[in-house]
Formats: C-alpha cells, sequence, structure tokens
C-alpha cells in the first residue's frame, strides 16, 4: 500500500463539518498529488454513491469511497476530526475518515489491497491506535501497514489456518454431526457479502462475521463478490454448510447454489454492524429447520424482482413485460409500413396481394410487399401484449391463454384496451389453476393439455360473452375522443405525452406514452389524430439526449469529461429516437436534467400537435422525416424543445457550481480562521 497513501494525504485536523465539505478536502490532496484529474467529477462520483447507501460505520469510522474515472492512480486519503463528521452511522459521526478513491478499470492487485485496508477497519487495536498517533508520517505508515509487520505475519499465519480449516471442511463433505471421536463438530456457516462499489463494505462485512464466527465458536467461510471479482465457494463447502448468510445490497450471484439450506437474507451493513446477531439467527432457523426453497424459479416477474413487491409493483412489472415484448414488433412492422408509403405512397394499402401480383423490377410491388409485411407484423401486437403479460404472471403455461385472449380482442376490435384485459385474466386463471391439489397421476399432462385447455376455454368465454364488448365500445369512445381533439384540448395532450416521455427516459411511464401512441396506428388505417399523437411522442423523445448532446458542446466546462464524451454519442442517440441516451446524465444530476427534460419535452409535443405533424412511422427519428407530414414545423418543434432544456440544465449547472465554489471559497476562510486560532500562543 506504499504508493497509496503518503503523508500528504494526511490531515490529523480535519475541519471540515459535512462530509461533503471533508471529501472536498480530502480530494482536494489527491489532486495536489496528481491522483484525481477532475475534483469536481470525482466528488460528483463520490457523492453517487454515498446515495445509494450512507458510508458511515459503527466505531467511528467514515469510508466515503468510488470508482472514477477521474482517477488516475488507486488511492487512499484519511483525515481525523475533532469535532466529528455524520456519515450516517446509527452510532454517531465519525472522526476517523478515510476517501478512497479506486480508477474505474483499477487491476485486481490494487482492489485486492484497498479491501485489506476495509478488513483492517475492523480491528479495535488498529483504528486505537490511528487516534493516538501524533503526526501525519507515522498515521501513513500505520495504514500501510510498516508500524506492524509482526502482526501482519502472525495474521497471515492465523489467515493460513482460517483456510486449512476451511479445506478440512471441505474434505469432510457434509460430514455428520459428530466427529469419530464422538465430539460434535463446530456450527458452520456460509455467507456471501458484496456492496454497490465491491471496495469497502464488501470485504468489512466478511472481516466482522469471520470475526463473530471465532468468537462464538462457529466456522464462517465468506465469499466476497467485490470489484476484483470472486472465487466460488468449493460446492463441498456449501454442501457441509449448516446455514447460509447473504449480506449485500447487490443482487447475489449465482444464488441458486445455496437453495435447500437455513438462509439469512439482509444488508451488507448489518454483516458489518451486528454479525453476531446474524450467526445467531441463523443458527435458530437451523434448529427449527427452516430453510430455503430449493430450486422452484418463480415466474418471470419474480426472478428479476425483490422479495416482498408490493401488488402495485408487480402489476408494473406484468403490463411492462407484455410492453417489452410488443416493442420490436411495433418498430419492425411500422418501419415497414412507412417504408411501404414512402415507395408507392399512401393508395399503397389498397394494392393487391404480392402473393397474386408481383413484378421484380416495379417498385410499386416492393412498396407493397413492404406494407403488407408490415401490416401483418402489426397482427400480432395484442396478441403478443396479451400474451407476455400473462407470461409475466404465469411463466409459459400463460402463454397460450394470452395469445388467445389476445386475438379475441384483435377480432372483436378491442384493440389496446382489450389485450390488456385479456393478458391479465389469462394470467389470474393459469395462477388460480395452479393452486389446485393435483392427483400426482395427472401432474404429467398439466402444463401441456389441462391448463392450454381450461384457461383457454375461460378467458375466451369472458372476452366474447362478458366483458369484450364493453371493452371494444370503450375502445371505440377513446378513438372518437381522439378524432374529435383540436386546439387547446390537442395541445394539452401533447404536452402531456412530452411530460411522460422525458420523465423517465424509457422506464415505465416513457413506455406507457409510447404504448400510446403505437396503439393509435396499429390498424390499417390510423386516424389523423392518431399520426399527430405518435408524431408529438417521438419528437419529444428525441428532446432529452439531443440537449444534452448540446449542453456538453456549448458549456463543456459544467461535465465531467465522461459526460462529454457521452455527450457525443448522445447526439446520435437522439436523432435515433432512442431517449435512453439522456440516462447517464439524468442519473448524475437528476434534479437539474429530469425537470429540464420534461419541459422540453412538453413543449415539444404541444408544438408538434399544434403544427399538426403527423406520422405514420412508429420509430426512427430524423431518418423517417420523409414520411412526416408538416416536416419543417415539426422540426422547428423539436429544436425548440431542445434550445429550451439545453438553457434550463446549463442555467441550473452554472447556479450549482456557483454555490460550491462559494461553498468551498467559505470552507477555506473557516480553516484558515481556525488554523490561525490553533496556533496563537495561550496566555501564562
Amino acid at each position: 500500500m506504499s504508493e497509496m497513501i503518503t503523508a500528504d494525504l494526511v490531515d490529523l485536523d480535519l475541519s471540515a463539518d459535512t462530509k461533503e465539505a471533508a471529501a472536498r478536502a480530502l480530494a482536494e490532496r489527491m489532486v495536489t498529488l496528481g491522483r484525481v484529474t477532475d475534483l469536481d467529477g470525482f466528488l460528483a462520483d463520490v457523492a453517487a454513491r454515498e446515495a445509494q447507501m450512507p458510508t458511515g460505520l459503527d466505531g467511528g469510522i467514515g469510508i466515503p469511497h468510488c470508482r472514477s474515472e477521474h482517477v488516475t492512480e488507486p488511492t487512499l486519503a484519511f483525515g481525523r476530526s475533532a469535532a466529528g463528521i455524520d456519515f450516517g452511522a446509527p452510532d454517531g459521526p465519525a472522526d476517523l475518515i478515510f476517501l478512497i478513491a479506486a480508477p474505474a478499470g483499477a487491476d485486481d492487485a490494487h482492489l485486492t489491497i484497498l479491501s485489506s485496508l476495509a478488513r483492517q477497519l475492523m480491528n479495535a487495536e488498529f483504528t486505537s491506535a490511528l487516534r493516538s498517533v501524533g503526526d501525519a508520517a507515522a498515521a501513513a505508515a500505520l495504514i500501510r501497514g510498516e508500524e506492524a509487520a509482526d502482526e501482519a505475519g502472525a495474521s497471515e499465519d492465523s489467515a493460513a489456518a482460517s483456510a486449512a480449516a476451511s479445506a478440512d471442511a471441505a474434505a469432510g463433505d457434509a460430514a455428520p454431526a459428530k466427529t469419530p471421536a464422538g465430539e460434535r463438530r463446530p456450527f458452520r456457516v456460509v455467507a456471501v457479502t458484496s456492496c454497490p462499489t465491491g471496495i469497502a463494505h464488501t470485504y468489512m462485512a466478511a472481516e466482522s462475521l469471520e470475526t463473530a464466527g471465532r468468537e462464538a465458536g462457529v466456522e464462517v467461510v465468506v465469499e466476497t463478490q467485490g470489484s476484483a471479482g470472486f472465487t466460488r465457494l468449493d460446492p463441498a463447502v456449501i454442501a457441509a454448510a449448516d446455514g447460509v448468510i447473504f449480506a449485500h445490497d447487490v443482487p447475489v450471484r449465482d444464488k441458486d447454489r445455496f437453495a435447500g439450506k437455513p438462509t439469512v437474507d439482509v444488508g451488507v451493513k448489518a454483516g458489518i454492524n451486528r454479525p453476531g446477531e446474524l450467526i445467531t439467527e441463523v443458527r435458530q432457523k437451523a434448529e427449527r429447520g427452516e430453510v430455503t426453497a430449493a430450486a422452484a424459479p418463480g415466474t418471470p416477474v419474480e426472478r428479476a424482482g425483490d422479495a416482498g413487491e408490493g401488488y402495485g409493483t408487480k402489476l408494473r412489472k406484468w403490463l411492462m413485460s407484455g410492453v417489452s415484448y410488443m416493442v420490436p414488433f411495433v418498430a419492425a412492422g411500422g418501419l415497414l409500413i412507412a417504408l411501404g408509403f414512402a415507395i408507392g405512397g399512401y393508395q399503397i394499402k389498397s394494392a393487391p396481394s404480392v402473393m397474386d401480383h408481383f413484378v421484380w423490377t416495379q417498385s410499386h410491388s416492393w412498396a407493397a410487399l413492404m406494407f403488407q409485411i408490415g401490416a401483418v407484423a402489426f397482427g400480432f401486437l395484442v396478441p403478443v401484449l396479451a400474451g407476455y403479460i400473462a407470461y409475466g404472471m404465469a411463466d409459459r403455461p400463460g402463454l397460450v391463454p394470452g395469445f388467445v385472449g389476445g386475438m379475441i380482442a384483435s377480432t372483436i376490435n378491442a384493440g389496446f384496451l382489450g389485450g390488456l384485459a385479456a393478458g391479465l385474466i389469462a394470467g389470474g386463471v393459469v395462477m388460480a389453476i395452479q393452486k389446485v391439489h393435483i392427483p400426482a397421476a395427472l401432474r404429467g399432462i398439466m402444463p401441456v393439455v389441462v391448463i392450454p385447455l381450461i384457461s383457454s376455454a375461460i378467458v375466451g368465454f369472458l372476452m366474447f360473452v362478458v366483458i369484450g364488448k364493453p371493452i371494444a365500445s370503450a375502445q371505440k369512445g377513446m378513438t372518437d375522443w381522439l378524432n374529435g381533439l383540436s386546439g387547446a384540448n390537442a395541445l394539452l395532450l401533447g404536452a402531456l405525452l412530452g411530460l411522460m416521455m422525458c420523465f423517465d427516459l424509457g422506464g415505465p411511464v416513457n413506455k406507457v406514452a409510447y404504448t400510446f401512441a403505437t396503439a393509435g396506428i396499429a390498424v390499417s388505417n390510423p386516424s389523423d389524430s392518431a399520426m399527430k399523437i405518435m408524431a408529438a411522442v417521438m419528437a419529444a423523445g428525441m428532446v432529452p439526449p439531443l440537449a444534452m448532446a448540446l449542453a456538453t458542446t456549448v458549456r463543456g466546462k459544467l461535465f465531467t469529461q465522461t459526460e462529454r464524451e457521452n455527450g457525443k454519442a448522445a447526439w446520435v442517440l437522439g436523432a435515433s429516437f432512442i431517449s435512453e441516451g439522456a440516462i447517464p446524465f439524468a442519473a448524475a444530476d437528476p434534479l437539474r436534467v429530469i425537470p429540464s427534460s420534461m419541459v422540453g419535452g412538453a413543449i415539444t409535443g404541444a408544438l408538434s400537435m399544434t403544427f399538426g405533424a403527423t406520422l405514420r412511422a412508429p420509430h426512427g427519428g430524423i431518418f423517417v422525416v420523409p414520411l412526416i407530414g408538416n416536416a419543417f414545423l415539426y422540426l422547428i418543434a423539436i429544436a425548440a424543445g431542445v434550445c429550451v432544456t439545453t438553457a434550463m440544465v446549463v442555467l441550473l449547472k452554472g447556479m450549482r457550481k456557483r454555490a460550491g465554489e462559494a461553498a468551498g471559497t467559505g470552507a477555506a476562510a473557516d480553516a484558515a480562521t481556525g488554523t490561525a486560532e490553533r496556533k496563537q500562543p495561550v496566555a501564562a
């Protein structure tokens, strides 16, 4: 660790009173040594990591840390605060602050060294020595381990002994509870620790669990899934374990390896702060015979979600499951139809079937071919929507009744609303059937014959006889209402759709607005109002990435180097109607980027509706401009929204930068005053 921390990176009289000021003070030392190239960019990365989970630990320790493109080499800075600084630990402020900076592409060796520091912080003798050390050079030497070579050697011997014990445990391969001599073997626990960054908390939790295990006479073997990668525990060790502890804030990789054992599942901080309680809890579960269910994978939504999700969250995911599978059909079919119109004109929809009439040398025949292929693809929209909503709810058994219900919705002109209803009904029916106790002799034919037969019959009956007609009437009423939109109503609808498109940039709200628009044009002869809505939605969706690209061009100093690079890609993504191109900017600064994007998107959507721009293609960005009605005014609407969003982002980020500079100047003045006061001699 000699190159990671020096005396110049130690401040034993840290005067900062907030965690932000502390990080800035220590980061400035890194900048001075050339370890950090962009102070504000690096601090933004530190703040983003801090927002995921506070980095304060019990015992007066704060470990702000991150991986950043602005770090040239792995670096550690240490500060000691007399007053204490709040880093969010439950037991109060921290007086020992370690700022850990790792490059985005740090190699395994450096990350392993940083992880060893994280483990040292769990050693009370180490932290006590840091609180009493008298000068910066000695503190740096202590952290590097130069003051405790003998202890380090002893620790290595202990670690080797621990590894040997683990190997013996593996060799035992689920040995009986008693040894050959009749003595009971220790209780065995395997654990997995992980955190979002994988540098500090991951290894501190591992050290805490191992230490608590030794104190309790329990064998604990930990798999650390950190930044340096991870080595999977030997299957024999897992098989021999009596219990499992997951202390994690990111999903555990290959979690199924641990199924069928008593399990405690908590956040990584619990592994650091109360390891003894976790070991006691897993032992109690083992005594009661509580184990995790083995192998049952659950539905696609359950596999992608978190345990204990509410019904509202599951409903949203079920609907998004259907939409995500439907969108490729929308894009492929819509673009083929649009190309057919571009080549053959709008009269191409009346062309005869290409099976009966196709001339290789005539552009009209090729236009008809594209239009008819696109129309077939569009015919799958509602069945696919319904089928994959049911799939999200009930897995593969939901596909047949879902597709059947969706096809019925298309047949009776229930449209998009009918597809939603059919998918939810199909999934619910299959889930209900699966809860019925079935004799063992019939279980083999359930997924192939019984479930598809009964669920399709029930869904078909409900769609044809009970709810299909009311839904079709509602769909027709909505279509008639859209056709009658004009003036202020159309403007307000355009603004609303623009707000939705820019709210979460490809998320659920964005997808609702997009699906609403594509559902309107997913017919052989869409109304003028439906094509206006499609145009407004696509225009608004192009605004955020284009605005971020423009902002990084005109005021690059307000953005980090990484953001400026992302800005170059955002030109292409925005022009292609890929709203997700703005996500890196929104993730780094959501309070400024998202509201600015929403304002610009609302302006673009409202102007597009006011100008009467129309669009028959559901995707394509500027590449389908020849297919847009009133194309020039349409581009004006996009440009207006982009300029407004750019201006707002630049203004808000500029205000933040000036406020940060003012705060930094004030902190420096306070620090200078405090230093002068400490140096002033006391009167005799």
